[in-house]
């Protein structure tokens, strides 16, 4: 059987740090409405740029086909989406009186991939899909808000970055680590 919807595209997760704490910590119907005011400012920063495949919790599958997706543009979105995020919760939390200890990290994948309908969802399935999820649980990050950009996403960006090496950690095996005080 051939699968003619299988294309090369981008994974970006936007997921928050502290996610667990927060809903042990907060009353339901407050923390409900701090969650979709969050995700709805990181979909709305998007621009349609990427498509949404699911919103799981605190975290959001965007993707977009793309042959040769851009270091540059991506990173300049990723700076948006966590500006927008903190303006967010400031605002939160100075209008709800209350403290929110989140943070926002992003993976960024490159792969193939494909898509299938069941009802009226549409599913991401492949490795890079994987792939992406198993980056959000990982031990390297150093600080809690940082871009993680693979390996298999800086090979195939256009306009590469010239060094990997300034304010960033360099993981040979999986990409390198962009902590948002050195992304502005």
């Amino acid at each position: 059987m051939k699968n003619t919807n299988i294309q090369e595209g981008i994974i970006l997760i936007p997921d928050f740090s502290g996610f667990t704490e927060f809903v042990f910590n907060t009353k339901l119907y407050t923390g409900e409405y701090i969650v979709r005011q969050l995700l709805s400012t990181l979909i709305d920063v998007n621009s349609h740029y990427f498509e949404i495949s699911e919103i799981e919790g605190d975290a959001i599958l965007f993707y977009r086909y793309d042959e040769s997706p851009s270091y540059q543009r991506i990173s300049g979105m990723l700076t948006k989406m966590r500006n927008a995020f903190n303006r967010k919760i400031e605002e939160l939390s100075k209008n709800l009186s209350i403290t929110i200890e989140l943070s926002l990290k992003f993976i960024v994948h490159y792969g193939t991939f494909s898509q299938y309908n069941i009802g009226n969802f549409r599913k991401l399935y492949g490795k890079t899909i994987v792939e992406a999820h198993q980056f959000l649980k990982n031990e390297w990050a150093e600080q809690p808000s940082y871009a993680l950009f693979s390996n298999s996403f800086l090979e195939n960006s256009s306009n590469k970055e010239a060094d990997f090496n300034t304010g960033k950690l360099h993981l040979p095996d999986v990409g390198v680590i962009h902590y948002f005080e050195n992304l502005n």
